[in-house]
């Protein structure tokens, strides 16, 4: 799979090219996988005994995982055919899926979910090329808008699949069902799948393999230990500036690799003002997103006394809202551009947010449902454009790397986000109860803020909103 295709100039066609679709239906299937232990972490934590710091780590682990490992992609995908990318991801996740699914201890559990993770990274980044450099220029919204399927629509998808599931019986169900699954996809798109491009030759810098991964993981380990700190700068704190300082050196070996023409991961995608913008526009609605996915289930089942189907039936109608939308909100820039839609996408997710900080004993489900299906509309009008309009911005030659950056940040991002609201949470949480505070009372006041968090860091999103251009500029 190379990233130095020539644009293509293909009139525009109404139908989405058969590697595209069989590209989004397996990203769909190993993505949904990020989530989708969110609604499990209530009965993961009963059923191994563990806190609810070390519960989020199934799905905080998934997302550092996937973030370490996509900047490889860039140089993994300029390397093998589309068809051997394929197969080697989907394998690997196979892999995972099977260990996951009889894992005996929670450790063992976490290794299943790297490998799992480890397949994932691939896919995406595999997927956004392949659709750069096959799809017209005119026609990428409307294609875009189903990518949005498997990118977005999948972790919203995942707390009320997993809810369905566990009516079951036990969370390894959860990785049972996936298992069949994704081997019949991982079949079917063998027998299916055409290579796009050829791949070339080169080497991998295994140096700055292992600054992103400490740097990264460093980073949000270390945001992970604050919540279960008395006070002060700690463990936590040092670890994080460890990880700062280790993608700082990362940063610094790309540029100096750029020279050679060889680097890991190519940092001048970040001179395309575009791009740069709507990588910020991005990374910061992933963390929204997933903070909230996170939160919910946890006030939904312990401080509302819901069953894992109850929570999943109630943030079920607006990830399938979000899925709806793709389709029409792609062809709506096709034809618009970006304006009419990300800005009040982005107005659209604070608004959500705010309303979240709201919550307690007794906030009618109902206006729990729109909330969320609010969040899930706004970010759904507003990843399809962004997307598209940020890689568009590049060259044909970066779009691997564009797409593993912002797969990485994105990642990145999501764990940062996961880390950060529970760590909030815990933290209000005791400190009330160090004051006297009951239990319940400082729980609810923890997901306020939590969400309070979440919502002021969205606000960004509507500032990068109004630079963003309404189309890709002529290059």
């Amino acid at each position: 799979m190379t990233a130095v295709l020539p644009q293509r100039t293909k009139p525009r066609t109404s139908r989405t090219p058969a590697v595209v679709r069989l590209l989004v239906l397996a990203t769909f299937v190993v993505i949904l996988n990020e989530t989708i232990m969110v609604n499990a972490l209530p009965r993961l934590m009963e059923s191994l005994r563990i806190t609810e710091q070390a519960a989020q780590w199934v799905s905080t682990v998934f997302m550092l995982t996937m973030a370490a490992v996509i900047p490889v992609t860039g140089w993994f995908l300029q390397r093998v055919t589309t068809r051997r990318a394929y197969a080697i991801a989907m394998g690997v996740f196979l892999v995972g899926t099977a260990l996951a699914a009889v894992a005996p201890t929670f450790a063992v559990l976490l290794v299943g979910r790297v490998v799992q993770a480890s397949g994932t990274a691939v896919m995406m980044p595999l997927l956004m090329t392949t659709l750069m450099s096959v799809v017209p220029e005119d026609d990428r919204g409307r294609v875009m808008g189903t990518v949005t399927l498997s990118i977005s629509v999948a972790p919203a998808l995942g707390p009320a699949v997993s809810g369905l599931i566990l009516q079951l019986g036990s969370w390894r169900l959860l990785f049972v069902a996936v298992l069949p699954i994704a081997a019949v996809v991982t079949v079917f798109g063998l027998r299916k799948m055409e290579n796009v491009g050829e791949p070339e030759s080169g080497t991998i810098d295994w140096p700055s393999v292992a600054l992103a991964t400490l740097g990264f993981g460093g980073l949000v380990y270390g945001l992970s230990l604050f919540g279960g700190e008395s006070g002060g700068f700690g463990p936590g704190g040092a670890i994080v500036l460890c990880g700062l300082a280790a993608i700082a050196i990362f940063v610094a070996r790309q540029r100096k690799l750029q020279r050679r023409g060889t680097p890991l991961l190519d940092l001048r995608v970040l001179r395309h003002r575009t791009y740069a913008l709507s990588l910020v526009l991005m990374t910061i609605g992933f963390l929204a997103m997933l903070g909230s996915m996170i939160l919910l289930p946890l006030y939904l089942q312990n401080l509302r006394g819901l069953s894992p189907l109850q929570t999943g039936l109630l943030v079920m109608p607006g990830g399938l809202a979000m899925g709806l939308l793709g389709p029409p909100v792609g062809k709506a820039f096709d034809r618009f551009g970006a304006g009419p839609l990300v800005l009040p996408g982005t107005i659209g997710t604070v608004l959500a947010l705010a309303g979240l900080t709201q919550v307690s004993l007794t906030m009618p489900y109902w206006q729990v449902l729109g909330l969320h299906a609010l969040l899930m509309v706004s970010l759904a009008a507003t990843f399809t454009p962004v997307f598209t309009l940020g890689l568009g911005a590049l060259p044909p030659h970066l779009y691997s790397h564009g797409s593993s950056m912002l797969g990485t940040l994105q990642q990145v991002a999501a764990a940062f986000g996961t880390a950060l609201v529970v760590t909030v949470l815990s933290a209000r949480a005791s400190q009330l109860v160090t004051d006297g505070v009951a239990a319940v009372p400082a729980q609810v006041s923890g997901m306020r803020l939590a969400f309070g968090v979440a919502a002021v860091l969205s606000v960004v999103t509507v500032i990068v909103a109004l630079k963003l251009p309404r189309r890709t500029q002529p290059r």
